[in-house]
């Protein structure tokens, strides 16, 4: 199995890493899997917050990919890949999309999945901030409230940065049942109790216009 996740310039860290730890672990107790970082070149990948890594892939050399996993990012990154005359990325959404089991993004990714026309018909969610983005796509219907993941047949969203934790438990339930997630929830400890608890208001406008 493989498991790739097309990075960016400016993407968040936590939708890449947080994932990654969790869906590492499933490779401990489930057949092999492999976990890619995709960059549209083999140059090193600059996160939001100034963390550099290595992609171990490129588009060309990435083959076909059974779980796809869009993680979201800086807000003007997305606008330049959205709006990107060539659809570099977009387009290897596309491809990727048709072959793979499950379509997943996490965050602002899910505005990639939807100007790639692959939530047209899903329910789906993003951040709470970005929920007015999704809103504009007329296909896509937006799941109310701010859910922290969302399952629809074979797509999965989840809400802002680190429901992506929550959302690949979910994906590691869907792959090998749920013993096997529950067996990677007690070696990660992810047992999560906040200090504080904030509500998230309501957004109205989307960050992206």
């Amino acid at each position: 199995m493989i498991i790739g996740m097309p990075v960016y310039p400016h993407v968040d860290l936590l939708d890449v890493t947080g994932p990654y730890e969790i869906l590492g672990w499933m490779r401990q107790f489930a057949p092999p899997a492999e976990i890619r970082l995709i960059g549209q070149s083999d140059c090193d990948v600059t996160t939001r917050d100034g963390f550099t890594f290595k992609v171990s892939h490129t588009f060309e050399t990435a083959g076909q990919l059974d779980v796809l996993w869009v993680p979201g990012g800086d807000p003007d990154e997305l606008k330049r890949i959205i709006a990107d005359p060539q659809r570099t990325y977009l387009d290897f959404l596309i491809r990727q999309a048709q072959g793979a089991r499950y379509v997943c993004s996490v965050c602002e990714g899910a505005l990639l999945l939807a100007a790639a026309g692959l939530l047209d018909g899903f329910e789906a969610t993003t951040h709470w901030a970005f929920i007015p983005c999704l809103k504009e796509y007329p296909d896509i219907k937006v799941a109310p409230g701010a859910p922290r993941y969302v399952h629809d047949r074979n797509r999965l969203t989840g809400g802002g940065i680190s429901s992506g934790l929550d959302e690949s438990l979910k994906l590691v339930e869907l792959l090998h049942g749920t013993e096997m997630a529950e067996r990677v929830q007690r070696m990660t400890q992810y047992f999560p109790d906040p200090p504080v608890s904030a509500d998230l208001p309501v957004a109205t406008t989307c960050p992206l216009n």
